[in-house]
């Protein structure tokens, strides 16, 4: 497809582009959010200390809350506002809101609250899955080898470069609208009906331009939407509630760190024959997402190997931190780290190179997966794997690099899947609607629930439509979310924007051109012409699982995903050995993604991915006391830097799926999942020291 300009690149450049904290309204107050400062324990007394005048506060407790204390997600568990019990550092208990908010903070430190503090109770199981295949427990008399190991990785920051922010008006005549930043508009409006206790037309959420997010503002803005409401509703006033840096990243949801172990069964000739894998995460106090993080994790597990016993135990285990929720992957780098680690562990073992390995046990077309899956795409994971350690110069630099001295050089890889959208019946289960409204004039405008945050959604989507339709990219506009005005099409999450929204588009123009009673070939102007003499019109797509699609929840068993796209991902890496400190050196990143859209929009989410995987792999470490992050700074907590960026080298196979959009598959969760496997594999073939958690800190490269 021929390249565009991106649809709000003028309003970001010019300083048009409206965010939340832009916003003023008449009679505007100012909110903000008293926490617990214990882990665990029972609320006895909350005491308002003199120092401001608190008569002119409003203050909102949970005995204020007109419907539910609940922020309904997946399970009803969380609650907006403590009563009795908390169960985490931070965990909100009381709001406050004035006119002034330089007055807010102060009033916030005056607020007494007084504590039984418990112990820790016992670990509770949120979720747990059980996917198997074949019988593992009869394999292992048959191996010539077994091999184990055990492998972690840490809690990571999003840091998306705007926090977390709502503006919220609320009265019981006129209901709750909230406009903010936001990744899923109909979760927030969910969550408002039960807590307000209205029907869906009194609750309006309208998502402002939005700074980033990577899941981070996919459950979380329902807590801080309704708490904007709740002094809104109380007070009377519009009510602008804007976290800093420090208190969206102590109170917020991080990645869930993990713990992973493995054992493999593999016969003489180098082939698997049985897989275990124990698969744990840290869900926090809440269950929030849980339970869909930890089953991409689950089911990314076993990864793109042909296995014919497979066996994975996995469990969502609660803490008393703030709840861990989704981050760009949910759950497969967590377990396509292990994994990948894992097989050269194996490869290491048999004496065989990283990647004659994997080429002996690659997933092939007509394979199946370890949920049982009939692969039916065409794949060549083998001839994907060679282009990729061939244009990164793999083989010489094996040999060449230097391994002597205090700066010692090392090359990795890893090769790995991602299933595109939903898993499972989720789709079924969303039923995603998308509407086009069509002017006389021959102007289309989308109408979806799909957010821009950054990453070209408003783009891509119009790109489908005009090229579908055969009109200029400018006949085509989108419809700035907002729940009064579009229809429910699901979470801007899952790398299903693409491929399942973009083809509700791609139908829904389909239908307009029969319904125009267009030729299969026509210009312009005819196009015009029949706008104008059927006058305005509106369309609407839903979506229609494929019916060769089809998914077991009970037995987690079939088609966990309409596709899955695939890659190979090699990293180079400089490891000073008297400082500690690990470099990636150079990055070449191959992906097979169904149909690229936009080359420039696809590159940068491979480089965004990339980069924040380095991140995750050798620099952001979340350090917990008590349960609650206590580098909550970006001068404590660490990313990379453009210094520390590397060149990338991004590469892309096309083979179009048929049922995403011009054959469009996932890309944005894809590029997460590879370059902390790789850059360890290369720390590995640096060292000789085979590290098996991340991040990987230069102290720990010291201890070896």
């Amino acid at each position: 497809m021929s390249l565009v300009l991106r649809k709000e690149v003028v309003s970001k450049v010019t300083g048009q582009a409206e965010y939340v904290d832009d916003l003023h309204l008449p009679g505007m107050w100012h909110g903000i959010t008293v926490r617990s400062s214990i882990p665990y324990g029972t609320i006895k007394r909350i005491s308002f200390e003199d120092g401001v005048p608190w008569a002119e506060f409003t203050v909102v407790t949970a005995s204020d809350i007109p419907g539910k204390n609940v922020v309904s997600l997946i399970v009803d568990d969380q609650p907006y506002l403590a009563s009795e019990v908390v169960n985490h550092l931070h965990e909100p208990i009381l709001l406050l809101a004035h006119p002034n908010k330089y007055i807010l903070e102060k009033a916030r430190s005056l607020v007494k609250i007084d504590y039984e503090r418990l112990p820790e109770g016992p670990r509770r199981v949120f979720k747990d899955y059980l996917m198997e295949k074949g019988d593992v427990d009869r394999a292992w008399s048959s191996a010539a080898h077994i091999i184990e190991g055990e492998y972690s990785t840490g809690a990571q920051e999003q840091l998306y470069i705007e926090p977390n922010g709502m503006l919220a008006t609320a009265s019981a005549e006129e209901g709750v609208t909230v406009r903010g930043s936001m990744q899923c508009p109909y979760y927030v409006h969910k969550s408002l009906m039960a807590l307000f206790a209205l029907p869906a037309e009194k609750i309006r959420v309208i998502q402002q331009e939005t700074g980033g997010a990577f899941g981070g503002k996919e459950e979380y803005p329902s807590m801080i939407a309704g708490h904007a409401a709740l002094l809104a509703f109380k007070s009377g006033h519009p009510v602008k509630l804007i976290y800093d840096r420090e208190e969206d990243m102590a109170a917020t949801t991080k990645r869930h760190p993990s713990r992973t172990r493995h054992k493999t069964a593999v016969a003489e000739d180098g082939n698997l024959l049985a897989m275990e894998i124990d698969f744990e995460i840290d869900g926090g106090a809440y269950a929030t997402l849980s339970a869909v993080v930890l089953s991409r994790g689950t089911i990314h597990a076993p990864g793109p190997y042909r296995c014919p016993n497979v066996r994975v135990t996995s469990k969502a285990l609660a803490s008393n931190s703030p709840p861990h929720g989704a981050f760009r992957g949910f759950g497969a780098p967590q377990s396509i780290f292990a994994l990948e680690r894992h097989m050269d562990k194996i490869a290491k073992a048999l004496n065989l190179a990283p990647e004659e390995f994997r080429e002996r046990n690659f997933l092939r077309t007509g394979d199946t997966t370890a949920t049982g899956q009939l692969v039916t795409q065409e794949l060549d994971l083998a001839g994907l794997q060679r282009r990729a350690l061939t244009h990164a110069g793999y083989f010489e630099k094996k040999r060449t690099l230097a391994k002597n001295g205090t700066v010692k050089k090392g090359i990795g890889f890893a090769t790995f899947f991602h299933g595109a959208g939903f898993t499972g019946s989720g789709e079924r289960y969303l039923q995603s609607v998308v509407k086009l409204h069509v002017s006389s004039s021959g102007r289309v405008e989308i109408l979806s629930s799909m957010t821009e945050m950054g990453q070209g959604t408003n783009t891509v989507l119009t790109q489908v439509a005009a090229q579908t339709l055969g009109i200029p990219y400018e006949w085509v506009t989108v419809l700035r979310p907002d729940t009064a005005r579009v229809p429910n099409s699901g979470p801007t999450v899952a790398s299903r924007t693409s491929m399942i929204i973009g083809k509700l588009v791609e139908r829904a123009s389909e239908d307009l051109k029969r319904k125009l009673s267009l030729p299969p070939t026509y210009t312009l102007t005819q196009f015009a012409a029949a706008c104008a003499a059927h006058g305005p019109l509106e369309l609407s797509a839903q979506f229609q699982e494929p019916g060769t699609i089809y998914w077991d929840d009970q037995k987690y068993r079939g088609d966990a995903y309409g596709a899955y796209s695939w890659a190979v991902y090699v990293a180079e890496v400089s490891v000073d050995t008297l400082t500690g400190e690990t470099s990636v050196d150079h990055f070449t990143a191959l992906q097979e993604v169904g149909k690229v859209l936009h080359p420039v929009l696809a590159a940068g989410q491979i480089e965004g991915g990339v980069l924040q995987g380095i991140g995750f792999a050798l620099y952001e470490k979340v350090l917990f006391r008590d349960g609650a992050m206590i580098n909550n700074q970006m001068t404590n907590y660490i990313v990379p830097t453009s210094m520390d960026v590397p060149p990338i080298s991004v590469l892309f196979e096309e083979v179009p799926y048929e049922h995403g959009a011009l054959g469009a598959k996932g890309i944005g969760e894809l590029p997460m999942d590879g370059p902390a496997p790789a850059i360890l594999n290369a720390v590995e073939d640096a060292t000789g020291v085979a590290f098996n958690h991340v991040p990987l800190l230069p102290e720990e490269v010291l201890l070896g």
